[in-house]
């Protein structure tokens, strides 16, 4: 397993992630989830995703009560904040009564007395950005988080946030979570640049794009009722049959280099310097022991080349 520093911090994650979104404490099994998780661990994944809005809690509690069985200082976790929690005007957002009872629920969930990560979901425009980073920063100073981050916030928005931190001496921001793989692609244009210049490493989610890039449809049509992917809609996902036609040629690629186009994809994802890590999910821990694989293996120029004319 290779391991990345995250962002400008000294906190080293593996490149290969797992995630719990749409899966654990959802329409996985928990056994399933359970091995997914154990089987991670076992192959050198030191790092695990969740948020308190993913099954209103429950993925918090299988993660949890999973990694309860390895030494704490040997992974390190996440979780976020943000989504609603409750039908109250407070049950959400980046208040900083939210947040702290939220982390305080999450903590509870999670059966520990500290996250190494904390993310603000998604951006709050109700709340001044100086009220949700002294909360985040007395978490810090508390011991019950040890690294902020943000999820889905724009360049612009982070370089607010990073100047406020600046400004007031508060905890700075060292990671972000942003969608990224073959197919969307829009942080290589000021996320990127901006967490290279200010030292916020990327943890991408989606890398195989809700399953589709690891090639397993042939159609829209072959997609599952109870995947991922159908969960969240193919017109949502953008999944079409020229992406499948373009999954299907980087197959030959992946094929020529003895790898799965799953590989492939997570390889490319990785190419970057700034990206720590791709946050993978699985339903099986197959899917676990093959993404894992893909952990340092480097693409020549010229493969990232016959992979840029397919997916123009």
């Amino acid at each position: 397993m290779e391991f990345r520093r995250l962002g400008g911090s000294g906190l080293k994650v593996s490149s290969i992630s797992l995630g719990s979104w749409l899966t654990y404490g959802g329409y996985v099994e928990k056994e399933n989830a359970v091995k997914s998780i154990q089987t991670a661990y076992g192959l050198g994944v030191n790092f695990f995703d969740t948020a308190n809005v993913y099954e209103q809690g429950a993925a918090e509690i299988v993660v949890g009560e999973t990694l309860r069985a390895f030494p704490r200082e040997s992974y390190v976790l996440a979780t976020k904040v943000f989504g609603k929690m409750g039908d109250g005007p407070n049950d959400q957002g980046l208040s900083r009564k939210h947040m702290m009872e939220q982390c305080h629920a999450s903590l509870k969930r999670l059966g520990t007395d500290y996250v190494d990560i904390y993310y603000c979901h998604r951006f709050s425009s109700e709340t001044p950005i100086e009220e949700t980073l002294r909360a985040l920063d007395d978490l810090v100073r508390q011991g019950k988080v040890l690294y902020v981050g943000v999820s889905m916030w724009t360049a612009a928005q982070m370089q607010e946030a990073l100047a406020v931190a600046d400004r007031y001496l508060l905890d700075r921001i060292v990671v972000n979570q942003p969608l990224y793989n073959m197919f969307e692609r829009s942080i290589e244009e000021e996320i990127i640049p901006l967490g290279e210049k200010k030292g916020i490493g990327q943890v991408v989610y989606s890398p195989l794009a809700q399953g589709v890039l690891t090639g397993k449809y042939a159609s829209v049509k072959d997609i599952p009722a109870n995947s991922r992917a159908s969960k969240l809609g193919a017109d949502r996902l953008k999944i079409n049959e020229d992406r499948i036609k373009k999954v299907q040629a980087l197959g030959g690629i992946a094929s020529e280099l003895g790898i799965s186009v799953s590989q492939l994809a997570l390889a490319w994802v990785l190419r970057k310097d700034n990206v720590a890590s791709a946050l993978v999910g699985a339903s099986r821990p197959e899917q676990v022991e093959e993404n894992v694989q893909a952990s340092g293996i480097k693409l020549s120029p010229d493969t990232l080349t016959a992979i840029e004319e397919i997916l123009a």
